[in-house]
């Protein structure tokens, strides 16, 4: 007899660094590639040897195109993979975008760490290169959603649309007979620029992630807290700030600001600026993939027109400088790093002004600093002291709540045999592992890193 098993390289016990390998028969199959982000020691396993061999490795199939789930592509190829790597049209270009950035990234990091001497490594050198990201493109294939392919004599793969980001994909892999479906990201009911997220009808094993598994967003209505929120920072004569993810959230939020804006809700005057080129570019995608989303390309273009988008990192200063008052959407979404900050140097000490938090904040991380009351933040070697308003808004998240997780596995007409939960920090898991095993009667197993589990035997 031989083995379907399943090990998580990354991804289990924490929201970052998404692998899981699926060894079966014929193939090694893995699903999603992400780099670790946030705290040191989770940044720290991006340059420890994988628990495999790479050049084992068949195929990778990618559900969408945040950095914790694509970002480790280019050093994969470059120790070795040989494979396809699998992804959905719009995952496809805003993969590249997001590679190319991180490794341009990972350059100019060891570079400034070679100029000023605060490394432990003569020379410091990037995770990858700009090179190692452009030659990992070649191997990227594009799989249509709701389309069946055959990886191999009894192996089968099937896209469909999660709602978390444009591309997004749940994903099911029929193997053997037995059917393996990761959830990826599971997106809201209710976005204000994609369909709700669509949903396989059976699995014997569900890998699914679980982010918000302890807790239910907002019911507010999601307009009304940024209009009140908006309105307040103008009457005090303040600036809004928006920490944003470039992909997804900076979009729905433009969309919703210039809605806000037709409807009279908020002043029509005040500017809003995208500082973000990762967004710009993220943006241009979707105009391009509008037929991904609830809403046109030529209202697409529309609201575009009516925002100002940076060109060069010297305006972010004149910005800045400027007195009216403003609202200001800059990377990056967790505020560890990009424009961001220098808005926050100038910005966060100032009582008049409004920091909105609009999603997930990763343990470790200044957005969830932030969002713990912490009274000061430090950002390039100095600390700032917290003055601003810190509001939350939890209904812009782009991750479903434990009840849409419950809600999305009731859709199977078949439950699954077991539930795998991944992408969640611990009480996160645990919270939603007793839910689904007590209202649901589904089995429940929490992954550990490289702990491989056995799904099936097979003759």
């Amino acid at each position: 007899m031989k083995t379907i098993t399943l090990k998580s390289l990354g991804g289990a016990e924490t929201v970052t660094g998404s692998k899981h390998l699926l060894k079966t028969p014929e193939l090694t199959i893995l699903i999603d590639c992400g780099l670790f982000q946030g705290v040191k020691y989770l940044r720290e396993q991006n340059w420890m040897q994988l628990d495999t061999d790479v050049s084992e490795i068949d195929a990778i199939v990618l559900t969408h195109a945040h950095l914790d789930h694509c970002g480790y592509i280019p050093l994969i190829v470059k120790n070795g993979f040989k494979g396809k790597i699998y992804m959905s049209g719009p995952t496809k270009e805003l993969t590249k975008l997001i590679l190319l950035d991180s490794a341009k990234l990972q350059e100019e990091d060891a570079e400034k760490a070679n100029r000023h001497h605060y490394t432990r490594h003569h020379p410091a050198k990037p995770l990858y290169t700009v090179n190692d990201a452009e030659r990992s493109f070649k191997q990227f294939f594009v799989i249509d959603e709701n389309e069946e392919i055959k990886l191999s004599e009894h192996i089968s793969c099937m896209f469909k649309p999660c709602g978390h980001i444009i591309g997004a994909c749940s994903v099911r892999i029929t193997c053997f007979g037995k059917i393996i479906v990761f959830s990826g990201d599971i997106g809201r009911n209710h976005s204000a620029v994609l369909a709700p997220p669509d949903f396989f009808t059976q699995a014997d094993f569900l890998v699914m992630e679980s982010t918000y598994g302890d807790r239910l967003h907002e019911n507010k209505d999601l307009s009304d807290q940024l209009e009140y929120w908006i309105n307040k920072t103008v009457k005090d004569r303040g600036n809004i700030i928006i920490p944003c993810f470039a992909v997804g959230r900076a979009q729905e939020i433009i969309y919703i600001l210039q809605e806000l804006k037709d409807r009279n809700k908020i002043p029509g005057s005040i500017p809003v600026v995208l500082d973000s080129p990762m967004a710009a570019a993220a943006t241009e995608i979707m105009v391009r993939y509008s037929d991904y989303t609830l809403v046109g390309r030529q209202q697409w273009n529309d609201i575009i027109e009516k925002i100002y988008i940076t060109k060069d990192y010297t305006e972010t200063q004149e910005i800045i400088a400027e007195k009216q008052s403003k609202i200001v959407i800059a990377g990056s979404g967790m505020i560890t790093g990009g424009r961001v900050l220098e808005y926050l140097k100038h910005y966060i000490g100032d009582s008049r002004n409004t920091v909105l938090i609009v999603g997930f904040q990763a343990e470790g991380t200044r957005g969830r600093a932030l969002l713990n009351q912490s009274h000061e933040l430090k950002m390039h070697g100095k600390y700032y002291e917290v003055r601003a308003h810190i509001a939350e808004i939890t209904g812009l998240s782009a991750h479903a709540d434990q009840s849409e997780l419950l809600e999305w596995i009731r859709k199977y007409k078949i439950p699954p045999k077991q539930v795998m939960l991944v992408h969640g920090e611990l009480s996160a898991l645990e919270a939603l592992r007793v839910k689904i095993q007590t209202e649901l009667q589904v089995p429940v197993k929490i992954l550990k890193k490289d702990e491989e589990s056995i799904l099936a035997q097979v003759e």
